[in-house]
């Protein structure tokens, strides 16, 4: 089983607008499979130690040993929780201060990395909230119909929804679905076919309180002819175009689950084209933006509207609090910090989204894009 958290918008606002001296932003590859993890503490210690060793050189005196004894006792308390290291993921994010360490494992192949600054290095964590590897499955037949939720942290499992039809002998109240229509003229066939298309407006009327201001990908396990039915009565937004064709019935939720996570990884792939297509054809418009200085002037001010942020570009500096202008530094300074992670901060606390890919999905190599609210001011 592999044991993630996903950390909530909430919580990742909490951790952009952190602030303290000697905080460290540590990420390691694990694996979910217990018996690769043996030497994951040590290679953990060994990454925190050198993280220690780099503050050690710039934090000297009675504060320095004060902040290097917190973030010891923070590390150690992490490194003997046995609990913890046995239950891992495909990577470790673990934000640590004097005083408080946030860990999260996350379902992405994260590169080892350690960042120390006064504030969080977030790009990586990110990943996991743009690909969170979640989905619901309709799983729909006339003699069934369950709503199964599949999630990068636990086993699929069904959904309690309520209203939600069990058949389609239940949501119209009839003894049958076959022979006439309720009107009387519509018979065979085609008087089935209206009937399951009642039925599947029933199914999406349930559904419908349920999934409202949600974006998580539904997606349709059903065989014709309510494969074809479903979508034209759909009203949830992120309905996926792929399917999962076969007798549902015959489907546990961990068949389906093995069935979702190959059509997550195109629903997403898609998305990401989607939003590269719509940023070329914004150029015009003159509401997009590759230069670091634009992109973090506009988020000062509240006018991205989507940034797209390549993880694992480092770009060290400061960001003027009042301004948005962009002093670059190589990072010797013990104030500079990642730039584009400050940018991010302050796209999300104007409401703009955010995505985390990787390289080969940037509109190009400077590590950040901007689709903006409106064009820049002449």
């Amino acid at each position: 089983m592999i044991h993630t958290d996903i950390p909530t918008q909430a919580e990742i606002v909490t951790l952009a607008t952190a602030r303290e001296p000697g905080s460290i932003s540590l990420f390691m590859r694990t694996s979910p499979v217990p018996a690769q993890n043996e030497s994951a503490p040590v290679e953990f210690e060994n990454l925190a130690k050198a993280a220690l060793e780099q503050l050690r050189a710039t934090h000297t005196g009675a504060q320095g040993r004060e902040l290097l004894a917190g973030l010891t006792e923070q590390i150690d308390d992490l490194l003997g929780d046995a609990f913890f290291w046995r239950h891992l993921s495909h990577s470790i994010a673990a934000y640590i201060t004097p005083t408080s360490l946030r860990t999260y494992r996350l379902p992405n192949h994260l590169a080892n990395a350690v960042e120390i600054s006064d504030r969080f290095h977030l790009k990586p964590l990110l990943r996991a909230v743009t690909f969170p590897h979640t989905a619901f499955v309709l799983a729909l037949s006339q003699n069934s119909a369950r709503l199964i939720e599949v999630t990068a942290d636990a086993p699929a499992h069904v959904l309690d929804v309520p209203n939600l039809p069990t058949d389609a002998i239940d949501a119209l109240a009839v003894p049958s679905i076959s022979g006439r229509s309720p009107n009387g003229k519509i018979e065979g066939s085609e008087g089935k076919k209206v009937r399951l298309r009642q039925y599947a407006r029933a199914v999406d009327k349930a559904l419908r309180p349920f999934l409202t201001g949600r974006n998580t990908p539904l997606i349709l396990a059903a065989t014709e002819p309510l494969l074809g039915i479903y979508p034209s009565v759909n009203s949830y937004p992120a309905l996926s175009r792929e399917v999962i064709e076969g007798n549902p019935d015959t489907l546990t939720p961990a068949d389906l689950d093995a069935r979702v996570r190959p059509i997550l990884d195109r629903y997403y792939a898609e998305r990401v084209a989607a939003e590269r297509e719509r940023f070329d054809a914004l150029v015009s418009a003159d509401r997009t933006s590759t230069e670091i200085d634009t992109i973090a002037r506009a988020a000062t001010f509240g006018a991205v509207e989507t940034l797209v942020v390549d993880i694992d570009y480092i770009l060290p500096g400061t960001v003027d609090e009042e301004s948005g202008a962009v002093v670059l530094d190589r990072g010797d300074s013990p104030d500079a910090y990642g730039v584009i992670d400050e940018v991010v901060r302050r796209a999300l606390l104007s409401g703009g989204r955010v995505w985390a890919v990787r390289a080969a999905d940037m509109p190009d190599n400077t590590g950040v894009a901007a689709i903006l609210r409106f064009a820049p001011a002449a």
